[in-house]
């Protein structure tokens, strides 16, 4: 059975920081491309960055320079560490693993961890 449970989020100050997890289970960990996907209220799910098999990494012009994402392939862990943070960084966030080549819908999704910036 495929899981992916993230953990880390909470209230935080802007300009603080915060280091999501996402322990995952149920498939080969290093044969997937691990991604940070938020949702912020009455808003679509946005893409906030992405590690692949090769340990490359993408980021969203909007985080760039402030997010970190990695990967620990012995743990079945990808992270987030997110500095500097900001309110409109206020959302839920999910992680998401797929197999190059496959379909959007053959995605596993986490359930989320909710990250809130706010004096």
């Amino acid at each position: 059975q495929v899981q992916l449970v993230e953990s880390g989020g909470g209230l935080v100050q802007p300009g603080g920081s915060l280091r999501l997890s996402c322990v995952s289970s149920g498939f080969t960990f290093s044969r997937y491309t691990m991604s940070w996907y938020r949702q912020a209220p009455g808003k679509e799910r946005e893409y906030v960055a992405r590690i692949a098999t090769d340990i490359s990494t993408y980021y969203a012009d909007s985080v760039k320079g402030r997010f970190t994402i990695s990967r620990d392939n012995g743990k079945n862990t990808v992270y987030l560490q997110m500095n500097s943070l900001k309110p409109e960084d206020t959302a839920v966030y999910y992680c998401k693993a797929i197999r190059p080549g496959s379909a959007p819908w053959e995605a596993y999704w986490g359930q989320g961890t909710q990250v809130t910036v706010s004096s």
